[in-house]
């Protein structure tokens, strides 16, 4: 039974599709959307590979032509190159504003697709068909869309929302395990920063939702959609609640910064660790008890999650380094680093007064345990 959480933005209101079979009754979902019976659909080579065919004959036996793009896997694929490569090739396909592009993928093609179809003609609708847990949860919805410059992730980008998210849940099978654990930092980061209940929810069924069992996996991501959308609605553009969806990304993003943006460090599990980081900053300076980051890093570890810098291989910088990447990260408002911390599990808020020597010493004896 399909699942569905609305996002009420008024007459740019959109579905949240979740549950089974989704790819096979993609053509039904998506036919209402059209003005002519033909999408453009960008994938990448491992989703392609996997999922293209089922896509296209859900599409083709309602009768709607398919074009398709596919592009390089990784996160390297989210730059200007690519970008310049997408515009041109939907240009090339007479791609209309009235018409409709598909992201077929994880967060880097529906992060570069969105952002394409909000610059192209002045702005053409998308659908999201996001192929990981991270991107069920997370990218795919909220119209925020972009690709990364040299300077840092998201520098470049718009907001732009998707017509309909179409999650199938069918697809998380042919995930990697450490590829779903990584989505699974972001599903935790909900709990953590807004719901103790669903925390308390996510410890007794992490496991099983890790092992496979559908059910929980459906409902954890309409959870977090639910909670997402929630916030999108109050706060479009990040002036206010939203920020609070960045819970362990100012941590996170100078992590993968400092790792390269590769597979060193996934960025779910960069966002577990910079969660860990966020409450064990919190507690250190009195906001939260020190129960709460340890309950925390107890359940990522039940869930073989990274939980700290010393779960992450290889060499990093000193906690100079580190703070200068996250001097780089786009929440810097008038040059003060802007964090989410909490009060307790569920209880998170952003805040911009923070002394940097907690942080900056915070760091350091995240290092020493290396």
């Amino acid at each position: 039974m399909d699942e569905t959480v609305n996002v009420d933005l008024g007459s740019r209101a959109y579905d949240i599709r979740i549950g089974s079979g989704l790819l096979h009754r993609s053509g039904k979902e998506i036919s209402a959307l059209l003005s002519r019976p033909r999408v453009a659909v960008v994938s990448d080579e491992n989703v392609a590979a996997l999922h293209l065919d089922s896509l296209r004959q859900g599409l083709e036996k309602e009768g709607i032509e398919v074009v398709s793009l596919i592009l390089p896997a990784g996160e390297a694929t989210k730059g200007w190159p690519q970008f310049s490569r997408t515009v041109e090739w939907l240009l090339a396909q007479k791609i209309e504003r009235r018409d409709i592009v598909v992201a077929f993928g994880g967060g880097v093609i529906g992060d570069l697709v969105g952002f394409a179809a909000a610059v192209l003609r002045r702005g053409i609708r998308f659908v999201q068909i996001p192929t990981t847990l991270l991107a069920q949860v997370d990218s795919s919805v909220g119209g925020k869309t972009g690709i990364n410059a040299p300077q840092g992730k998201n520098l470049i980008g718009a907001f732009h929302q998707p017509s309909l998210v179409l999650a199938d849940i069918d697809v998380l099978d042919t995930l990697a395990p450490r590829d779903f654990l990584a989505g699974y930092g972001e599903v935790m980061k909900y709990g953590a920063l807004g719901d103790e209940s669903y925390f308390r929810w996510l410890e007794q069924n992490g496991p099983a939702m890790a092992a496979g069992d559908k059910r929980l996996r459906a409902q954890a991501v309409k959870r977090a959609c639910q909670m997402k959308a929630d916030i999108v609605v109050r706060d479009e553009t990040e002036q206010g609640d939203r920020a609070l969806l960045n819970l362990g990304h100012t941590f996170g993003h100078a992590l993968e910064a400092a790792t390269g943006y590769g597979a060193r460090l996934l960025h779910g599990e960069g966002v577990a660790i910079g969660c860990a980081l966020a409450f064990e900053l919190s507690a250190r300076l009195g906001f939260c008890s020190q129960e709460d980051p340890s309950r925390l890093r107890a359940h990522l570890k039940d869930m073989h999650l990274k939980c700290d810098l010393s779960d992450i291989a290889g060499d990093l910088p000193d906690a100079d380094g580190f703070m200068a990447l996250m001097a780089q990260d786009k929440k810097v408002q008038d040059g003060e680093i802007r964090f989410v911390l909490a009060r307790g599990i569920g209880e998170a808020f952003v805040t911009g007064d923070v002394p940097m020597h907690a942080v900056e010493t915070l760091l350091m004896d995240a290092l020493s345990r290396r």
